[in-house]
C-alpha cells in the first residue's frame, strides 16, 4: 500500500459521494449531493481523504468551531475507510495525520459523533483516546419527519 493523506478541494467535494453513502444509505441521491455541496461551499467544513495511490479509501469529513467549554475545535464527521481496508490500521494512521492536520489550523480539541450501533466505532475511539462526555439529540423540524 502506497497510503497518502489530503484535504478534498471544495471543486472536487461530490468525490466523497461512493464512500459517503457507505455510511448514509437513507438520504437520496439528489438530496446528499446537494447538503454535500452547500456543506464544501458555504460552511465551516472541509473533507479530507486517504489514498491508497490515487485511488480513494477513506474520507472524513472535519466541521470546525469555536465553544466556550473547550476552544478552538475540531469534529470528524462521517468517517468511512472502504471494507477491504479495514483491519489494516488505517484509521489508526489517518486519525494520526488528521491530529496533527487540526493541530496546525489551531484546534485545541477534538469531540465527535457516532450511532450507538456502530460499536466498531467505539472501541477505535475508545483506543484513540476519547471519553464519553454528553449525549447527542436530535428533533426533525420539517414537517414529513423523515430522517434522511
Amino acid at each position: 500500500m502506497n497510503l497518502t493523506f489530503k484535504p478534498i478541494l471544495k471543486e472536487n467535494i461530490l468525490t466523497i459521494l461512493p464512500l459517503l453513502k457507505i455510511v448514509n444509505t437513507k438520504t437520496p441521491h439528489d438530496i446528499l449531493e446537494k447538503r454535500v455541496l452547500e456543506m464544501g461551499n458555504y460552511q465551516n467544513y472541509e473533507c479530507v481523504a486517504v489514498f491508497d495511490d490515487e485511488k480513494m479509501i477513506g474520507i472524513s469529513g472535519l466541521w470546525y468551531s469555536t465553544r466556550h467549554y473547550i476552544g478552538k475545535s475540531v469534529e470528524p464527521d462521517h468517517v468511512v475507510i472502504l471494507e477491504s481496508y479495514r483491519g489494516k490500521n488505517i484509521g489508526k494512521k489517518f486519525f494520526k495525520w488528521i491530529y496533527e492536520y487540526t493541530k496546525q489550523k489551531g484546534c485545541e480539541a477534538m469531540e465527535l459523533n457516532t450511532y450507538t450501533s456502530n460499536t466498531k466505532s467505539h472501541k477505535f475511539y475508545y483506543n484513540e483516546g476519547f471519553n464519553i462526555y454528553a449525549f447527542h439529540f436530535l428533533k426533525i423540524l420539517r414537517e414529513d419527519q423523515n430522517f434522511f
